[in-house]
């Protein structure tokens, strides 16, 4: 049986140790709005962000995580290593986080005609790829 979708978008899981310095990235360089904070089984806490229609959770556990992500982006490892966000104002939200002092790890570049990318890192070292669609 094939799965029978009936949200138009999904939700995106974020474990992190330090939920104050991803919620600053998250919540007041890129403006998502924070919707709620709830309290997770073992003393943790999820912290749900709104992207469109997605909800961005930013968690932290109440017990240390056995292994943290390897840096590197793209050719780091496996696995998932970037999500993206379709925007209208590319130009703008890059230079908001470059002067914040967050790593733009793909500066602005054409990657095909009528669609431009940038790739930015979240103080985990997560990237967040931002596009934007000509016309």
């Amino acid at each position: 049986m094939a799965l029978s979708v009936v949200k138009d978008s999904i939700d995106l899981g974020i474990i992190t140790k330090d939920p104050e310095k991803m919620l600053v990235f998250y919540r007041d360089t890129l403006g998502l709005e924070l919707v709620g904070e709830l309290p997770m089984p073992g003393g943790g806490t999820m912290y749900r962000l709104n992207c469109g229609t997605s909800v961005i959770k930013i968690v932290v556990q109440g017990r240390e995580p056995r292994a943290v992500a390897p840096p590197g982006g793209l050719a780091g490892a496996t696995g998932y290593r970037y999500w993206t966000i379709t925007v209208d104002n590319i130009e703008e939200a890059v230079k908001t986080c470059e002067d914040a002092g967050y790593k733009i790890s793909v500066p602005i570049t054409e990657f095909r005609p009528g669609v431009t990318i940038s790739m930015i890192e979240d103080p985990d070292g997560n990237w967040v790829e931002l596009v934007q669609m000509a016309g």
